[in-house]
């Protein structure tokens, strides 16, 4: 059975959809806008921590979001209960926003056949009992592996979500999503010395592709190299000096500092830093950064987004130059262009906005070898912990959780408590090198906006910024 079918069951056994369809006409009638956005979700998450099954828990839950969008205003109703009355309760509250209003309906989403991952739902391709065993296998191969561990924190979480959005025009279209992640942690001690490195990994596949032997013990081995690189460190510096970043999963510290910033709604409000910068030079030649749904299995991919429209790759900046924006269906008809596929959601609670997908720095022309030989005196940041930015300025302070002195070309002692310090539309003028060995995260990625997390990836090359503000212990 196809998607569609599949979420037909899962939600006209509850709902009319003869009924919806005409409740759903009746609330945008006279909008340009809007859509009934059907959810079903189930996710699971169970946690280890030091040879204990630390928590577990269930939950599946069903609801939809009813929306009309008329010029910039838009009206939204959601209810975590499928039914008719609960449809007509929505409808009337959300019919409101179209009083004095009156406009022609949008151009629907283009149909598309591309699936960019299984429809099978993960949390039945495994049982509770071997995922728990399994935590524990991980807590003992990460003690056997060496004497200094004393501590191991493992956990497993997977989701599956299925969608259908029906639009006034008749149109439908449907989306099954898997998702799982599979994080460890591992803490060593060595005298009065402790130290944590961790490792996680995730996608939209079933288990076995992150908890299959060679999967699990990787990673686990990665926390433990990390740990113990960890245990060398000495005071990191503090100042001003040149900053490598290392490929796949800094490229967050990209994402953060410039993604926001080239979302639509922000640029057609004009609170970005961007803002009426389109055809303009705001990052050194060489610097071209996309934002691309459409990568198969990815953590931030989707067949279509959360309005229906099918997910793109966006040239956001090219060669230095900013020519494109994120866009989801309001803000692209506002600005006059096209969506781009990046209308996203948490959940049926809450309404679409423009939102980041896979956010990727292309590869440039140095080897990663040239790029730290050129560097005399500073940091090559390889992982990154927590961060904060504020969106609107760009600003940003991110804590390197492995990091490393560079002198004189080579890479020296892991260092602790490095903190870069900028902001992103500066630091994108900064860029001096872009190495040729452009890497995807993980599968870790978590965005945040407005109150809404949606699942991302990143990605970058290893690339050198000069003149970054370095924050440490040591100067």
């Amino acid at each position: 059975m196809n998607a569609l079918g599949i979420t037909d069951e899962l939600f006209f056994t509850l709902l009319d959809r003869a009924g919806a369809e005409r409740q759903l006409r009746d609330a945008t009638a006279g909008c340009e806008d809007g859509e009934l956005f059907l959810e079903y979700r189930e996710s699971e998450a169970i946690s280890l921590d030091d040879g204990r099954i630390r928590s577990a828990s269930y939950d599946a839950t069903r609801g939809f979001g009813l929306r009309a969008v008329a010029g910039e205003a838009a009206g939204y109703a959601h209810a975590g209960e499928l039914s008719d009355a609960a449809l007509s309760r929505a409808a009337a509250a959300v019919k409101a926003v179209r009083q004095g209003h009156s406009g022609a309906l949008d151009i629907a989403p283009r149909a598309t056949n591309a699936r960019l991952y299984t429809d099978a739902n993960p949390l039945t391709q495994m049982d509770f009992a071997a995922k728990t065993a399994l935590l524990q296998e991980i807590d003992a191969y990460a003690r056997a592996r060496d004497p200094r561990v004393v501590q191991v924190m493992a956990s497993i979480t997977g989701e599956w979500q299925a969608v259908q959005i029906l639009r006034p025009d008749g149109q439908r279209l449907a989306d099954l999503r898997p998702l799982v992640r599979f994080n460890v942690s591992v803490v060593v001690k060595e005298g009065d010395r402790r130290e944590t490195g961790s490792f996680g990994t995730g996608g939209r596949f079933a288990y076995e592709r992150v908890l299959g032997n060679e999967g699990w013990k990787r990673g686990v081995d990665e926390a433990l190299r990390q740990a113990l690189v960890n245990l060398g460190s000495v005071p990191a510096p503090a100042g001003e000096m040149e900053v490598v970043l290392g490929p796949g999963w800094p490229g967050i510290l990209l994402h953060e500092a410039i993604g926001h910033g080239l979302e639509g709604d922000y640029n057609r409000k004009k609170t970005s830093a961007f803002a009426g910068l389109l055809g303009q030079r705001i990052a050194a030649p060489g610097v071209t950064v996309v934002d691309d749904g459409t990568l198969p299995d990815r953590r931030g991919s989707l067949t279509v987004d959360d309005e229906g429209t099918p997910s793109g790759r966006t040239t956001l900046i090219e060669d230095g130059v900013l020519v494109g924006f994120l866009q989801d269906r309001q803000n692209a008809r506002l600005m006059g262009v096209a969506p781009t596929g990046n209308g996203r959601r948490q959940s049926y609670a809450h309404a679409p906005m423009p939102r980041m997908t896979n956010t990727v720095m292309l590869g440039g022309a140095h080897t990663p070898e040239e790029v730290l030989g050129s560097v005399k005196r500073g940091i090559y940041a390889v992982n990154f912990g927590g961060g904060q930015v504020d969106i609107t300025s760009g600003k940003f302070v991110f804590s390197a959780s492995e990091a490393y002195l560079i002198e004189n070309g080579k890479i020296g002692a892991p260092v602790k408590g490095a903190t870069l310090i900028g902001n992103g539309p500066d630091a994108l003028t900064k860029v001096s090198m872009v190495a040729n060995d452009m890497a995807l995260d993980p599968g870790i990625g978590t965005c945040g906006k407005q109150g809404q997390g949606v699942p991302v990836g990143v990605g970058q090359p290893t690339l050198k910024l000069t003149g970054l503000t370095v924050g440490g212990t040591a100067v």
